[in-house]
């Protein structure tokens, strides 16, 4: 089973229940405001356009949170949620650049360099067996907790069943390489403040990608550098020699290939 949650959100009321209970679970201020995602808050539901919308994190297929962190600060667990080890982050908040949701919230009022996000109960309770505490809370069925296999099943058979009243789309199915959050829309997430434009392919492939033709790159940038230096380094001897402050047999020392430009002139 790979653990994923459907958030559908033509069901979703805006009761927040799902926000109090990953608070309580989670040990976050009650105070924290329940409409955006912060460090205090690791789900948030807000109304854009009319529409109900719960957010937290995606917890992608291959992060790239997780490819980016220089630290091993948050790491993907075979069971599937991406997690996060505060003792050994150092707050570069690489993660919060890399990932292509923007979910990673910073402490900025905490000393300490933590970054904050959904780690969908992982010790809590799906260590437990059970399920996230907001997936069991939601009283409508807006957010439904399974393997993910069977949540995308169901949710294109609910677009089947029910055209008109759904986007022909399961976000989190390919977006960014595919997510474990996935979400059912009557009208695109983008309109709603989702990313838009995402890849297919995970990120972290994209970032390989760049970073395989680097030694190349280094390499001829490399030598054009030094050639650069050379030639800069070879005429401020030659400058030196012209001014008087060194001699030519010392400039030959230092620089014998000033020999062959001698016997050309």
């Amino acid at each position: 089973m790979r653990p994923a949650i459907l958030t559908d959100l033509t069901r979703c009321i805006g009761c927040g229940a799902c926000v109090l209970a990953c608070r309580e679970i989670n040990d976050l201020p009650a105070e924290a405001p329940t409409d955006r995602l912060s460090a205090d808050s690791w789900c948030a539901v807000r109304s854009e356009n009319g529409i109900w919308v719960r957010r937290q994190c995606m917890h992608c297929i291959d992060p790239a949170c997780v490819a980016v962190c220089p630290v091993g600060a948050l790491q993907k667990t075979p069971e599937g949620p991406v997690v996060y080890d505060e003792s050994r982050c150092i707050g570069c908040r690489y993660c919060m650049v890399g990932c292509p949701f923007g979910i990673p919230r910073y402490e900025w009022d905490d000393p300490r360099p933590r970054v904050q996000k959904c780690i969908l109960c992982f010790e809590k309770r799906l260590k437990q067996g059970q399920q996230p505490a907001c997936t069991a809370t939601c009283p409508t069925g807006a957010i439904a907790f399974g393997d993910r296999d069977e949540l995308i099943r169901a949710a294109k058979q609910r677009i089947a069943e029910a055209p008109g009243k759904y986007m022909d789309h399961v976000f989190g199915e390919t977006e960014a390489g595919g997510t474990s959050v996935l979400y059912l829309s009557s009208v695109p997430l983008e309109s709603l403040g989702f990313a838009g434009g995402l890849r297919g392919d995970p990120y972290p492939r994209l970032t390989w990608e760049v970073l395989s033709k680097l030694p190349n790159v280094v390499s001829v940038g490399a030598v054009l550098l030094f050639g650069i230096w050379w030639i800069s380094s070879r005429r401020d001897t030659l400058e030196r020699v012209r001014a008087g402050e060194i001699t030519l047999e010392e400039a030959l020392e230092r620089k014998p290939s000033l020999a062959k430009e001698r016997r050309h002139e």
